[in-house]
């Protein structure tokens, strides 16, 4: 399956992405550190927003196949660049919280962290970046 996005460059280092089969769209912008205004998204923080996303939404349907709801669960995403030997994503430290009032067992975790594992965009990924993956059930 193919899905076709396209990217218009409006100047002053801003791109507009529109996905082709909804029509929705979103603006980035070159972060500060390299010469962009930081005004949006950047590209780099798009892939970190995109590897925390595929994790949430394999869970989600991991635990919906299990009669599990995760509405409430929350993904927070931490991008660290490096410079050499090129500019590029060294490190993506990602926290999952499950909220209140789910209690699974252990097996049923497992299942959701071998899910977040598995998520396309985490096979994607180049083998240097490193991941974190913490995972808190809240009580």
């Amino acid at each position: 399956m193919s899905v076709e996005i396209d990217i218009l460059y409006e100047g002053e280092l801003h791109c507009l992405a529109t996905h082709v089969p909804s029509g929705k769209t979103l603006a980035t912008d070159a972060p500060v550190d390299n010469g962009g205004k930081g005004e949006t998204f950047s590209p780099t923080d798009l892939v970190a927003t995109a590897f925390g996303c595929c994790i949430m939404t394999i869970m989600a349907l991991v635990a919906k196949r299990s009669g599990v709801d995760l509405t409430g669960a929350r993904v927070h995403v931490v991008k660290e660049m490096v410079n050499e030997p090129v500019r590029r994503i060294g490190l993506l430290k990602v926290t999952v919280t499950i909220p209140k009032g789910l209690r699974l067992s252990e097996t049923e975790r497992a299942k959701l962290e071998r899910a977040a594992e598995l998520c396309p965009v985490r096979q994607s990924l180049h083998s240097d970046v490193k991941l974190q993956i913490q995972y808190i059930y809240a009580e």
